[in-house]
């Protein structure tokens, strides 16, 4: 069992810069990369709890970090994938457990205690993304040829795959108390966003989120606000009570790939693989103020 987390306190805005600029960068160096430029990290995820972090690159690498210890003896690499590790998920009701999906066409379900696989299962095509239900009793895999895989546990079975009428990019469940999830959302290819029901995959509503393709989302820490991201480099904020798009955010710098909240929901980050850096927000300010 992972020692407590010390108390999180929010950040105030005044004191961002201040505090970011008395941060010093740690980088964490893999010796197992296959040749130059193969170490591409793909994808990137902290356990519930804080204490550790997976990543999954381009050279078949998945490996568990302690980030208080970069020095790579302080890791774990998990072995097994003949492919990219496209995307990994750690599952939220089990500290230990983590997901991955790859282009060798297997989600690998890992004990990250022993370094095992506990089952691995077949997708039938290239896995891309991965959404765990918020109980951590199933989860959702998506190929890269736009078909989603159900997957139950504990008995890691896979249900019907469900093919899709458009380009699906990620998938997320909405946060609830509830023993299962009432819907899923989608992000696809034309720019919008598709809530469906679950488990009977029916529309429910969509979000004409952006202009072209919507690449990302995720779901604030209270599900108040959904952040989306998309290739027309803008990154829209809905509120999910009326799903309407309160503000749009036009700092970023190309595609919109990966968004984040703040553990407190005071502040939104966007990544793009253009540009040099991340662009962090206010959440408040933004509501306030806009863009």
């Amino acid at each position: 069992m992972a020692p407590p987390l010390p108390p999180r306190r929010s950040l105030p805005k005044e004191k961002f810069s201040t505090y970011l600029s008395s941060q010093k960068t740690t980088t964490y160096h893999d010796p197992s990369t296959r040749g130059p430029g193969s170490h591409t990290i793909r994808t990137i995820a902290w356990n519930p709890t804080g204490h550790l972090i997976a990543t999954g690159s381009s050279d078949r690498v998945l490996r568990i970090w302690n980030p208080e210890k970069p020095n790579v003896k302080f890791s774990t690499e998990l072995r097994g994938h003949t492919g990219a590790v496209e995307r990994v998920a750690w599952n939220p009701s089990k500290e230990g457990e983590l997901c991955s999906v790859s282009n060798d066409g297997t989600a690998r379900f890992w004990d990250v205690r022993t370094g095992r696989v506990v089952r691995s299962v077949a997708l039938g095509g290239e896995g891309l993304t991965v959404a765990w239900q918020g109980d951590g009793e199933g989860l959702i895999v998506g190929r890269k040829d736009d078909t989603l895989i159900p997957i139950s546990l504990p008995d890691y079975v896979a249900g019907t795959p469900l093919a899709q009428t458009l380009q699906t990019n990620q998938i997320t469940f909405p946060h609830t108390h509830e023993k299962s999830p009432a819907s899923i959302l989608l992000t696809t290819g034309d720019g919008s966003v598709k809530i469906l029901s679950y488990p009977g995959f029916e529309s429910l509503h969509t979000l004409h989120a952006h202009t072209s393709a919507c690449f990302s989302l995720e779901l604030s820490p209270n599900g108040r606000y959904l952040a989306t991201g998309g290739s027309d480099a803008l990154i829209c904020l809905w509120d999910t009570n009326e799903w309407v798009c309160r503000r749009t955010l036009s700092g970023m710098v190309g595609a919109v790939r990966g968004l984040g909240f703040s553990w407190d929901g005071s502040y939104i980050v966007g990544g793009s693989d253009e540009g040099n850096g991340l662009e962090i927000v206010s959440l408040r300010i933004l509501l306030c103020c806009g863009d």
